[in-house]
């Protein structure tokens, strides 16, 4: 069981150790964030949450049933009903159905509390678990492209609920 929270201020520790902890495994699959990120983490963290306040993003932390943060799922670029879908579970949530359970719920978020209408997500071609994830909460390909170089296919989900 896993539980979505709208990111908040008092979450900064517990995502900062979970980016830290996660930055060699998430290198393998997506480009590294770079130190920059963790030095102006709390900078970064305020700007993101005034962006949520502004209604551009909505930003969660997924935690285990006894609080563990075990992964984000993100909306951003909100705009005209559409926004797009990105999700990080850590190394030892990986191929436990976090990821899929999560982004199951955001969806569902997405289609009521935030009145969006349609979602995309782009993911490298080798990614074969965030696909999958993709997939099976309603994805569809929408075309092939290039991410930072490398094969990478776009996914649109137009029913959520």
């Amino acid at each position: 069981m896993v539980t979505l929270e709208r990111l908040r201020a008092d979450h900064a520790d517990a995502l900062l150790a979970f980016e830290r902890e996660n930055r060699e495994y998430f290198a393998r699959t997506v480009p590294d964030r770079g130190d920059a990120y963790f030095a102006e983490f709390t900078a970064r963290l305020r700007a993101l949450l005034a962006e949520q306040d502004a209604g551009i993003c909505h930003s969660h932390v997924v935690l285990s049933g006894e609080g563990r943060l075990l992964g984000r799922v993100n909306l951003v670029d909100v705009e005209d009903g559409c926004a797009e879908l990105g999700y990080r579970v850590g190394e030892q949530a990986a191929g436990k159905g976090v990821a899929t359970a999560a982004v199951a719920q955001v969806c569902r978020l997405a289609g009521t509390a935030y009145g969006l209408t349609s979602l995309v997500a782009i993911t490298t071609l080798d990614n074969l678990g965030s696909r999958a994830v993709l997939e099976r909460n309603g994805f569809s390909v929408v075309e092939n492209i290039t991410i930072d170089g490398r094969p990478g296919i776009r996914y649109r989900n137009k029913s959520l609920s």
